[in-house]
């Protein structure tokens, strides 16, 4: 929190002022983690390679993906790490919103992690199992959802957009929904996180879309011209979501195609959650499917090329699932997809923000 020793100099020097403005704290954020990545991530990637820390690929995925075998991988790791980094500088660590947003990133990290470090000690594209996955993500989300439930001042209450009035009180099932929307939107990221920087495109637009609706509901001013719910330090989840954008900026830079560097799922896993955890703290939950709405259609995309599969007997919906890989089947280049992709990120950020005002 090294603002605050910043703002306490400003009374003999007035430059030092602008450390009480949340959006200079939101600009820093986001510059010092991708910053970050500008300094040690060659060093960071070098050393994934001595380490031989690298990607296994499905035999049974696309061809033209074998070639990518090998090449470094749990970048979510530095992701998480310089976003910590610069929250710790920039955001109200004491703020209770803010351990609990950081303490359920690090939670699904962790399960990431597990998953990726047993695919790299078994040399091969298994990790945890499904149902270990799982039970593990629904435990983390649980934790997640019983301390967002008991933090003070929290509106357990599900606004329809569109519909100012129409509000429904979930009371203390409030923490099952919480659970799967954590749950969904950190394993709908895990699936898009396919094609090299297909995942992380959606990841900034999104959450620089959640960190606009933070700050929104942190301000008073801001919340009661719009209409949306008031958020006691909600504010300052603007701060870390700042720096999970500038680290996500800075991986992008490695995770371009041709990619240097892979996510792992202690990077999508965790990513994935703190965009549910945005999604909840803010009182946008329902937005979140549209906001989201890459990441929901390549979990539809895999849901139901299951049940096709299942209810016709071994025939596919699909090509290949999720989605991304379907159009790869069909012969469009991954650097299109994967900018087109972005592209629906974007409008799709621009709609939700636009709710803003439609009520």
């Amino acid at each position: 929190m090294l603002f605050k020793l910043f703002y306490s100099l400003s009374s003999e020097i007035s430059f030092f002022n602008v450390f009480r403005y949340i959006t200079f704290r939101i600009i820093l954020a986001a510059l010092t983690s991708l910053l970050l990545w500008f300094v040690f991530g060659r060093r960071f990637i070098q050393a994934l390679k001595s380490l031989n820390i690298r990607q296994y690929i499905r035999p049974e995925g696309p061809a033209a993906h074998q070639k990518k075998a090998g090449t470094p991988t749990m970048g979510g790791i530095f992701v998480l790490g310089s976003a910590l980094a610069s929250s710790l500088l920039w955001a109200d660590m004491t703020s209770p919103l803010v351990v609990i947003m950081w303490s359920s990133i690090l939670l699904f990290g962790a399960i990431g992690f597990a998953d990726d470090f047993l695919k790299i000690r078994r040399k091969r594209n298994q990790g945890l199992t499904g149902k270990q996955k799982l039970a593990l993500q629904i435990v983390s989300a649980l934790i997640a959802g019983l301390l967002l439930y008991a933090s003070p001042g929290f509106d357990p209450t599900l606004t329809v957009p569109l519909f100012k009035n129409l509000i429904f009180d979930l009371g203390p099932f409030y923490v099952l929904f919480a659970v799967l929307v954590l749950v969904g939107s950190s394993n709908a990221t895990n699936l898009t996180d396919g094609l090299d920087g297909l995942a992380t495109g959606p990841i900034i637009m999104c959450g620089a879309t959640y960190m606009i609706f933070a700050y929104c509901a942190g301000n008073s001013v801001i919340a009661g011209y719009l209409q949306i719910s008031k958020v006691f330090g909600a504010a300052e989840i603007a701060v870390v979501l700042a720096s999970l954008i500038g680290s996500s900026l800075g991986f992008l830079w490695w995770n371009t195609l041709p990619a240097d560097l892979y996510l792992g799922d202690s990077g999508s896993l965790s990513l994935g959650a703190s965009l549910g955890l945005a999604a909840l703290i803010v009182k946008q939950e329902i937005l979140l499917i549209l906001v989201g709405g890459i990441f929901v259609i390549e979990a539809m995309s895999v849901i139901l090329q299951v049940i096709y599969f299942k209810s016709t007997k071994g025939q596919r919906l699909f090509r290949m699932a999720p989605i991304h890989h379907h159009l790869e089947a069909k012969g469009f280049p991954e650097s299109k997809i994967i900018v087109r992709f972005w592209i629906i990120a974007i409008i799709l950020g621009l709609a939700g923000l636009s709710t803003l005002k439609l009520r």
